[in-house]
């Protein structure tokens, strides 16, 4: 079915019209707006090549994990200003927020994840900066404590990019939190295992099964 003759909504108008709130699965604390089978994501997201997917309408077991690591333990955050690269929903960057972040910034490359983002912070009430960009061919951000990513290794190239981005960063001094389920391209020869939760994951077609996630710094980091 043809559908690129029909023009896209506002993104925020359409999220709180057609994406109900729910709270994230074992992460009572934090509500969303998420996809369900009659959200028609369809005519927010696109269709063409370069249209990103919608990540942003699920929450992810990288994203889950550590908003779930953040939230119970407060000091790996408190005082402290964070980034969330690749912030999809923005369930991290809402969990740094209430875990006492000093400063929250959101970064993702879809400007429909921006839109969800400052919702979502909204019915959370919590602040956070979202910035739509790519960054990670970029030098280290400034005025940055800790970077966190979820989900970010679900492909080859994007992998890649992302560890050398991130291995920049802790070299500036930035420490680096990485939430993931171990899907194919997160590389564990890099990394040091500092958690699992068991959390719920909407990505990789699983439909929100319950699967072991972890969280890990970078080898050498700290």
């Amino acid at each position: 079915m043809k559908r690129s003759g029909i023009p896209r909504p506002d993104p925020a108008a359409f999220i709180q019209a057609n994406l109900p709130i729910s709270p994230v699965p074992a992460i009572s604390e934090i509500l969303l707006y998420m996809a369900g089978p009659a959200s028609g994501l369809w005519r927010l997201a696109g269709r063409g090549e370069t249209d990103p997917p919608p990540y942003w309408a699920y929450p992810w077991a990288g994203g889950a994990v550590l908003a779930r690591h953040l939230l119970d333990r407060p000091e790996v955050v408190a005082g402290r200003r964070v980034l969330d690269l690749g912030a999809g929903s923005g369930l991290v960057a809402i969990a740094a927020a209430k875990a006492g972040a000093a400063t929250v910034t959101a970064v993702d490359v879809d400007a429909n994840a921006i839109a969800a983002i400052g919702l979502n912070a909204a019915i959370n009430g919590v602040k956070i900066v979202a910035v739509a960009a790519d960054i990670i061919e970029a030098p280290p951000p400034e005025e940055t404590d800790l970077v966190v990513v979820g989900d970010l290794f679900y492909d080859p190239a994007l992998a890649l990019r992302v560890m050398d981005f991130l291995q920049r960063c802790q070299a500036s001094g930035i420490e680096v939190l990485i939430g993931d389920p171990e899907r194919a391209y997160l590389p564990p020869g890099h990394l040091r295992r500092i958690a699992t939760h068991a959390v719920a994951d909407f990505g990789a077609g699983t439909g929100g099964k319950v699967v072991p996630a972890g969280v890990f710094s970078l080898a050498g980091d700290g």
